[in-house]
């Protein structure tokens, strides 16, 4: 059977990145549905409209929002190295966009008022966020594989690419354990690590390819 392939310069890969622009675009806009309008006494001053549980949603929306915009960048940047898909791309492209689409669903446990101070809430968003993290590397690694990427990284690089990602998901599977022995809001608090963690991780990360970009040059000229 031949296997088929929609290559950069053709309309189908085109059409396949707005395709999935366009569901991250969504799955972000739904967070919106989160947000319940107060009753008319809550909002006789600021205090008591927070007060009446916009505040918890809220800082749902914001985690989220941040959450699915992050993972649209990660998706933009991974495919701007691809030269072409084929369909386990798409398919584990798929995968990522199905599990991002479910993020509002589990944003509506951990920022009701009634339920953010449960540990499940909390422990489904994490299964949900890692288990997104997980399979947007399963593209890199399908692109790595089966040649789909411009460039043809080297065992060190892609393992340097395997960290960054298994550090983000190790952020959000700790906190796990936290929400149940400790509490969910401290759960919450271990995920603004990534603040540190990512920005880190990455720069490692783009070390690792100058310095193997680097050494093939220089391989290059001594050839």
């Amino acid at each position: 059977m031949v296997q088929r392939w929609f290559g950069r310069e053709g309309t189908e890969f085109g059409r396949g990145i707005s395709f999935f622009d366009a569901i991250y675009a969504f799955a972000i806009t739904l967070l919106i549905t989160n947000l319940d309008v107060p009753p008319a006494e809550a909002w006789q001053d600021l205090g008591t409209l927070l007060g009446s549980g916009l505040g918890d949603q809220l800082l749902g929306f914001v985690i989220s929002f941040l959450v699915i915009a992050a993972f649209w960048k990660g998706n933009a940047d991974l495919m701007s190295q691809f030269r072409g898909l084929d369909g386990a791309a798409i398919a584990a492209n798929l995968l990522t966009a199905g599990l991002v689409v479910l993020l509002p669903f589990t944003t509506q446990g951990i920022s009701d008022p009634h339920l953010s101070d449960l540990p499940l809430p909390t422990a489904l968003y994490a299964v949900n966020v890692a288990a997104a993290l997980i399979a947007q590397h399963l593209v890199f690694e399908i692109g790595c594989r089966r040649g789909l990427l411009e460039v043809q990284y080297t065992v060190r690089e892609q393992w340097a690419w395997r960290l960054d990602a298994l550090a983000q998901v190790a952020v959000f599977a700790v906190s796990i354990p936290i929400a149940f022995l400790v509490d969910p809001q401290w759960a919450w608090l271990t995920w603004a690590l990534l603040i540190v963690i990512s920005p880190l991780s990455g720069n490692w990360v783009a070390r690792v390819n100058k310095h193997a970009r680097l050494s093939a040059v220089t391989d290059t000229l001594k050839a």
